[in-house]
């Protein structure tokens, strides 16, 4: 865009064609007509093209004009909404947003979209739950949950629920560091430790179970179900077990060296993780700030299934 292009020549610009006429334009932007005019005159010489004509009959636009009338509203408004945005954050300091989270988004996603979120709206509170799937749904269904994020659950769960998705994710196969089985890693010989497996009705069960077949293995008698990730983390810490898990749930870990993830083939388990919500309710300015600070995240972090 040209840098000469200053506020006041799109702002006047537009009121005339609206008005159609340069003295309803000056009066109800509190100008004068020589002025308005000046104006006028200074933006078609910056864009090499004559805007409008004037006649008797008024105020017409010329075919260049009616181009860039479009977006020269299209900008305004779109300053207009930004506005109101600013004046909408004051309304937002006594509201409160509640998010039911699955564990993998808790651990990894959300810390850095509830600070995203707190630089955007200061003085709204979040609300955080971290719970299962199923539970999380029912709070969600209730009302006494605005959002979920979470993974896209099976379709019986997920009835009546809009899903939006935001990144896939996968599912992994961690140790403790210095674990016996990183000398030789084989995913048919985790059956010779203690397991820890997702439980029936979690949403990452049926991408386990198919890892499981995929690889030939069968039922694995020495394991343990579970979805605390607080358990499974100092489980898996303290003793030789083998998670199963999201990876998002242990990145942290991973990352700091406290876990090691194990060579294995998991793509088959990949799978959507998304933000869940009633199609009924209402987008509420905190919820549109929410979502404003996770499309941010989003556009700058590297997702966990990378």
């Amino acid at each position: 865009m040209d840098r000469r292009i200053k506020f006041r020549h799109i702002e006047c610009f537009v009121e005339i064609a609206r008005e159609q006429s340069f003295k309803a334009a000056a009066g109800k932007l509190f100008l004068t007509q020589p002025a308005i005019s000046k104006t006028l005159k200074e933006l078609e010489e910056i864009l090499g093209v004559s805007l409008m004509t004037r006649s008797r009959s008024g105020v017409c636009l010329t075919k260049q004009g009616e181009v860039f009338l479009h977006f020269a509203q299209m900008s305004l408004a779109s300053l207009q909404q930004g506005l109101d945005g600013i004046e909408r954050e004051g309304e937002l300091a006594q509201e409160t947003l509640s998010i039911g989270l699955w564990p993998s988004v808790a651990a990894w996603f959300m810390p850095a979209v509830a600070t995203e979120f707190a630089s955007l709206a200061p003085h709204a509170v979040l609300r955080i739950i971290d719970a299962p799937h199923n539970f999380l749904i029912d709070r969600l269904r209730l009302g006494e949950l605005d959002l979920v994020i979470g993974h896209l659950g099976q379709p019986d769960t997920m009835q009546g629920i809009s899903f939006t998705q935001l990144y896939n994710e996968h599912v992994t196969v961690v140790v403790r560091a210095r674990h016996p089985i990183l000398q030789n890693p084989d995913l048919a010989q985790i059956a010779d430790w203690p397991v820890i497996y997702p439980p029936k009705g979690a949403a990452i069960r049926p991408l386990v179970e198919r890892l499981m077949i995929a690889q030939g293995l069968g039922h694995i008698p020495n394991r343990l179900e579970a979805v605390s990730g607080a358990f499974g983390l100092a489980y898996t810490l303290q003793t030789d077990a083998v998670w199963i898990i999201s990876h998002g749930v242990v990145a942290n870990e991973i990352a700091d060296g406290r876990l090691v993830e194990l060579p294995f083939e998991t793509s088959v388990t990949q799978g959507p993780v998304g933000l869940m919500s009633r199609p009924e309710a209402t987008t509420t300015p905190v919820r549109q700030v929410f979502n404003i600070a996770v499309q941010n995240v989003l556009s700058r972090e590297k997702r966990p299934s990378a």
